[in-house]
């Protein structure tokens, strides 16, 4: 006879509830997502075991291991930590640049001429770190309505157009955003809004690349709002708006004091961002600027319109620019003519229209290639003899990385300026940047 137990073994099925078809299944599917995470978890133990170097077991790691691998990565942790007062990330960054630079003779003397001077001059040359930049990005903080709060502030040693006999430390940038998921609301210091890309350039970091020749490049302090909507897998729409304190000191020569140094400004923009094929995408925002000048007593409209691009229609190739029509552009970083005083002496403003272009190709895994162009071309009628009626500049550049963090530039770039009456001045800057970025 069988034992008892065995007759207790046979007798549990008829004791048990009946499980149901979908019950069973639901149990094995548990099993089949425990087994699929133990795997995970497995191959997490072995990339971080070849991470720190030990070799790859089946076996899980001891304790003890576990607790040493722990505190070698808290020493990389602490190693690149700046400490906040508030316990909050703060990240440590910017470049050390080294530039050293040739300039033909119609560059009026300037280190970093804007355009070809009228009349030739020495050439000049040099060597300078006072490019350089200090940077702090601060981030992690939550704030209202589950928003999240950072911001960045950037500093350098730019003393002007030409080396001076301080490198004093200079704002360059800073900004202060509150993060919600669709929107954004930002005070701060930095490019205008409806104008918020660049060339890509080592000459010229410590004024915006193709300043006067199309790139509307002056940090200003503003207020913005942005809200993001997604209205496909593929498409997306961002709306920016804000207002800005224009800097109306550059104008009439030799009559800055006639201008209201500040003055508040409306801007706008409204980029579209389309993904074509692949990781293949299309960028372009039109927008807007208004502001009034204040000039001896007289309004001075500043109204521009704006369009800015990114596409990169094959693997490798990026096309980026900016386009802009508008009058009175001087206090946005155009030529210093955004007013001028009219024939019956009465200040006017200056019509002008202009913009840039970049295309970026990597050559090798290390080398890239960017070659760029930009122009503002005034209304000829409105100015007087020895006015620019228009500033061209083009050139390029070959960065080669020699690390992650290190990158070797050589750049040209050539600017023509034709002058009402007295025809088309040329001059040539050549530039070899060393740059560790941090």
């Amino acid at each position: 006879m069988p034992s008892w137990g065995l007759l207790l073994l046979l007798a549990l099925p008829l004791a048990l509830p009946a499980q149901s078809q979908s019950e069973l299944k639901s149990i094995l599917d548990r099993l089949d997502r425990l087994e699929q995470e133990n795997k995970t978890l497995k191959e997490e133990v072995r990339l971080l075991r070849a991470r720190v170097g030990e070799p790859e077991t089946e076996a899980a790691p001891p304790v003890v291991e576990r607790v040493e691998i722990a505190e070698r990565r808290i020493e990389e942790v602490v190693q690149t930590k700046v400490e906040a007062s508030q316990k909050y990330p703060v990240k440590l960054t910017g470049m050390a640049i080294f530039n050293t630079y040739y300039n033909t003779k119609h560059s009026s003397g300037f280190d970093d001429p804007l355009v070809a001077s009228l009349n030739p001059g020495r050439s000049v040359a040099g060597a300078s770190f006072r490019q350089s930049i200090i940077g702090f990005e601060y981030s992690g903080s939550k704030t209202i309505f589950g928003g999240t709060a950072g911001g960045s502030l950037y500093l350098d040693l730019y003393d002007g157009l030409t080396v001076g006999g301080t490198q004093p430390l200079r704002l360059r940038t800073a900004n202060f955003h509150i993060d919600w998921q669709t929107r954004t609301l930002s005070v701060s210091y930095e490019k205008a809004i409806f104008n918020p890309r660049t060339p890509t350039s080592y000459m010229t970091v410590g004024v915006g690349p193709l300043w006067a020749s199309g790139n509307l490049w002056r940090w200003q302090p503003q207020v913005k709002f942005e809200q993001r909507i997604r209205l496909s897998d593929a498409t997306s729409f961002t709306a920016q708006a804000g207002v800005i304190q224009t800097t109306e000191s550059a104008g009439i020569p030799g009559s800055a004091g006639a201008f209201a140094d500040r003055r508040p400004g409306l801007e706008g923009r409204f980029e579209l961002n389309q993904r074509l094929w692949g990781e293949h995408r299309l960028q372009f925002a039109p927008g807007f600027h208004v502001s009034t000048s204040h000039v001896a007593g007289l309004s001075i409209p500043s109204h521009i319109f704006s369009m800015d691009w990114m596409v990169n229609p094959f693997a490798k190739l990026e096309l980026t620019g900016a386009f802009f029509d508008g009058i009175n552009v001087t206090h946005l970083g155009g030529l210093r003519q955004g007013v001028v005083l009219g024939p019956n002496g009465i200040p006017i403003g200056v019509h002008a229209q202009g913009g840039w272009a970049q295309a970026s190709y990597p050559l090798a895994k290390r080398l890239t290639l960017n070659l760029f162009a930009g122009t503002e071309d005034a209304r000829n009628s409105e100015l007087q003899r020895g006015g620019i009626g228009r500033n061209l500049s083009g050139g390029g550049n070959l960065m080669l990385r020699l690390a992650p963090n290190v990158v070797v530039s050589f750049e040209t770039m050539q600017w023509r300026t034709s002058y009402i009456g007295t025809g088309t001045r040329l001059n040539n800057r050549y530039d070899l940047a060393l740059v560790y970025l941090f």
